[in-house]
């Protein structure tokens, strides 16, 4: 590690220059003044003297490119990291506290002396934090105080899922701090992983975590979740001639928790009629054989969102295939095939019952209506609120931006690109 002042110095000399390339940081000089105030940021907040060891480091932000709830079946998903991300300066602090401030949000302190998860965190950083550290500790790791200073440019409620960034995040940062540097990027991201699922209160699958984590465009297989089979791929869609759009629908996750919950509820409920535990385990042409009576055992719905599982899951292969070989053409009717099966079979475009607000199909509306016939898009992540993905063609971008925001919103329209590397120690 290395002080506070002579990292200020290093900025300022242009050593982190090529970190922060390596990371899609873009404008340069914009870069350095985002370190420079996270730099300030921890000074102030935590009264650190410039001879204080620190170390900086980045999570992304991710975006699922095929694979639309299929994790949380052990499927197979198609996804990547994205140019935005949670950068930080942290340090040992000599207590057994952790500190946790994210630029613009309260303070989240943690103390070690239990490391169970606290019902009243649920839903809070502070409970992130304190999975992390304890997954940590459960791996033999001696993981003591530490502050954190953070600030974070992964939009939220976007599904490029700022909670997973954290929660890897915090995972490199203990890894540089207390590890060794032993924890591998899948590792952290099952650590990730179990920190939102049972310190958070969400159910997760993995996708999230491991996109972050590893970095790059990746094609993720959780057949065997304690040991998903990750395949990087090289993907430069500027070469391709496509740029990648995320729309924000203007509608917000507040709330939709149930409506998430229901999605992995009712896929494991037609598994369970087989006697399975996930649909990764049921034979497709089992599903459609007994139709009837799983659609009096489970419900339509449930059924509906059983077969886009096996044809999203399907999709993940053909997809990447698709990429490694350069053909857009197959891509992005495989894209607009799987945005089809989200809306008609797994039917999270829309909130249960909502008639009048619909954000998410108007933007889906506005968007294909914006690509005149080309480039593909589909709903992003999660669903029923948020974002929605679009691969435009270069030659359209500029339109399509104005076109989509004369009616979403200025700055709705965010044009990204895929992040080459995932959790990483910027600079120590």
């Amino acid at each position: 590690m290395q002080k506070l002042g002579a990292v200020r110095r290093a900025l300022e000399a242009g050593e982190l220059d090529g970190g922060m390339d390596r990371l899609l940081y873009g404008d340069l000089t914009a870069a350095r003044r985002r370190v420079a105030a996270l730099l300030d940021g921890f000074r102030q907040t935590f009264d650190a003297g410039e001879d204080t060891p620190v170390v900086l480091c980045s999570a992304p932000g991710r975006t699922e490119i095929c694979g639309n709830h299929t994790d949380h079946q052990h499927g197979r998903v198609l996804a990547g990291a994205v140019d935005l991300d949670f950068l930080a300066c942290a340090a040992p602090n000599g207590t057994n506290t952790i500190r946790f401030q994210s630029q613009g949000w309260p303070l989240a302190e943690v103390e070690l002396d239990t490391l169970e998860p606290k019902e009243e965190e649920k839903g809070s950083t502070a409970s992130l934090v304190r999975g992390m550290a304890a997954q940590a500790v459960e791996k033999g790791y001696p993981v003591a105080g530490f502050d954190v200073y953070a600030q974070s440019d992964v939009l939220p409620g976007s599904g490029l899922s700022s909670s997973a960034a954290c929660e890897v995040l915090l995972g490199v940062i203990e890894n540089h701090l207390f590890c060794g540097g032993a924890l591998d990027p899948v590792t952290i991201a099952r650590m990730g992983q179990k920190a939102e699922n049972v310190y958070f209160g969400k159910a997760s699958g993995l996708m999230d975590q491991t996109a972050s984590s590893v970095g790059g465009v990746v094609a993720i297989d959780f057949a065997e979740p304690s040991a998903p089979m990750v395949r990087p791929l090289r993907v430069d869609l500027d070469a391709l001639g496509y740029a990648l759009c995320i729309i924000d629908s203007g509608a917000d996750h507040a709330d939709l928790t149930p409506e998430y919950d229901a999605i992995p509820r009712e896929m494991r409920e037609v598994a369970a009629c087989f006697g399975k535990t996930v649909l990764r385990e049921v034979e497709e042409a089992d599903v459609l054989r007994e139709l009837p009576r799983l659609r009096k055992a489970v419900g339509d719905r449930a059924v509906l969102r059983a077969l886009h599982f096996f044809a999203d899951d399907r999709r993940v292969e053909e997809e990447t295939a698709a990429l490694a070989g350069g053909d857009m053409d197959a891509f992005l009717s495989l894209v607009k095939a799987s945005g089809r099966s989200s809306w008609t079979l797994l039917q999270n475009i829309a909130p249960t019952g909502a008639v009048k607000e619909q954000a998410m199909a108007v933007a889906l509306a506005v968007a294909e209506r914006a690509l005149k016939g080309r480039g593909a898009c589909r709903v992003h992540g999660g669903g029923f609120a948020g974002t929605i993905q679009a691969f435009v063609p270069l030659e359209l971008l500029d339109g399509f931006r104005e076109q989509v925001e004369s009616v979403l919103g200025t700055g709705s329209c965010h044009v990204l690109r895929l992040r080459p590397v995932g959790g990483v120690v910027l600079w120590s």
